[in-house]
């Protein structure tokens, strides 16, 4: 049935990968189903593979007796004694070796089958386990097809899949096109192991880094955090314990080099590069760039800085929509509130009364939000729902309208911006 069975083995474990074992086992466990398919499913049966004769040999086992009750579960002794083993004794279990080619079409279809369901399910055992090491690393193939808004990858072995959420908003692809995505997930399916890639993971603009800047593969400088808006803007913080080396320098490369071919992989995002530090209120201020900052007030109990800018600095600070101080706080995990020199000057708005030009926002709420370090509209409009969320009173559905509404009213008041009045704050 399996002619040149010890060549196939062997051919079939080095061309898929799969251990020689595996492949074996298989064989055995599929000649057995065959002989049961046959000889019935009460038989004793046993299945080995003889590597020196090329085959699976198949041995039923039967009980010697004095007066055999059942031919297919026993053995007379003369028989036994006669055929099998001369010194056969009642009570002894012989194997007798039955010849797999009597099998039958069925039972060898059968065989076939599991044979093949079997390397399947080892494939995709060695893909996922191949895969599952490689998450947090960067991939690359081909789009091979796409399924409702998904791209599915084509990676040598495997299909990749990015889903909508994990695109970049403005990029398209064609088939056949070569594509570059972050490992993020790898699961197990009854398909076989699901490869979860992404654009948009903040670790995918950091496993790029680590390609382009072997200094950073070699461990002399470290990337300390990593915040995105994809396809818009990034920041990257980097440190370094060696004083002979400038990190931002490093990561930018010589006449930019390294850093634009970063943003070429991304299609044009825009990424600031930001030297860390130890002192906060330095490394807040780095954070904020190209903005400059005259001064700086901690918080240090609700983790809240108030950072002051000037007035002509405002907007730069604030960035559009929000999205530089918003990058700059999940940078850093500090709350920031900026305002120009002349807010900071009148302080002519009170906290508390601003906090309720928002719907549903009454003096006991906004007190609360107070003392979570959410001092201004602008501040809750580039908070994290999360957080808001996990306050006591706010549930995760006022968090969001909360801050859909002070998006609206900060888009209002720099839109309308005259004299750089008015602060923003994340």
């Amino acid at each position: 049935m399996f002619p040149e069975l010890k060549r196939l083995i062997e051919q079939m474990g080095k061309d898929r990968g799969i251990d020689r074992e595996i492949i074996v086992k298989a064989l055995e466990d599929a000649m057995l189903t065959a002989a049961r398919k046959k000889l019935g499913p009460d038989v004793e049966l046993e299945a080995h593979y003889n590597d020196d004769a090329g085959e699976i040999e198949v041995f039923q086992f039967k009980t010697v007796m004095e007066k055999v009750l059942d031919p297919d579960l026993h053995i007379s002794v003369a028989e036994a004694r006669s055929t099998l083993d001369e010194g056969a004794e009642p009570g002894d279990s012989l194997g007798i070796k039955i010849e797999t080619n009597t099998f039958g079409r069925i039972a060898v279809q059968t065989a076939k089958q599991i044979i093949i369901q079997r390397v399947k399910d080892a494939e995709r055992d060695n893909i996922y386990d191949e895969y599952h090491d490689k998450k947090g690393e960067l991939a690359n193939g081909f789009v091979q097809r796409f399924e409702g808004g998904n791209i599915i990858v084509n990676l040598g072995r495997a299909e990749g899949i990015i889903p909508v959420s994990e695109q970049i908003f403005k990029e398209a692809y064609k088939r056949g096109e070569r594509i570059r995505a972050f490992i993020c997930d790898v699961k197990k399916i009854t398909k076989g192991p699901q490869i979860i890639l992404s654009r948009t993971h903040p670790g995918f603009l950091k496993a790029l880094f680590e390609v382009e800047v072997p200094e950073i593969s070699e461990g002399l400088i470290e990337i300390v955090n990593v915040s995105r808006e994809p396809g818009k803007r990034a920041k990257i913080s980097v440190r370094t314990r060696d004083k002979d080396i400038d990190p931002v320098g490093a990561c930018v490369g010589m006449r930019g080099a390294r850093v634009q071919s970063v943003v070429q992989e991304l299609r044009g995002e825009k990424i600031d590069i930001v030297p860390y530090s130890d002192d906060q209120a330095k490394y807040v201020c780095s954070a904020l760039s190209p903005a400059k900052v005259n001064r700086v007030l901690l918080d240090d109990e609700n983790r809240a800085m108030e950072v002051i800018v000037p007035d002509d600095q405002l907007s730069l600070a604030i960035g559009k929509n929000g999205q530089n101080v918003r990058l700059a706080v999940k940078l850093t995990g500090w709350k920031i509130d900026v305002k120009s020199e002349t807010a900071a000057a009148a302080k002519a708005d009170d906290s508390q009364k601003d906090l309720m030009k928002i719907p549903g926002i009454g003096e006991a709420t906004a007190e609360r939000l107070l003392k979570a370090g959410l001092k201004s509209v602008a501040m809750l409009a580039t908070a994290d729902a999360e957080q808001l969320a996990a306050i006591p009173g706010v549930g995760e559905k006022t968090a969001m309208m909360w801050i859909q509404e002070a998006v609206k009213i900060i888009g209002q008041e720099t839109s309308g911006e005259t004299g750089g009045d008015k602060g923003v704050q994340a």
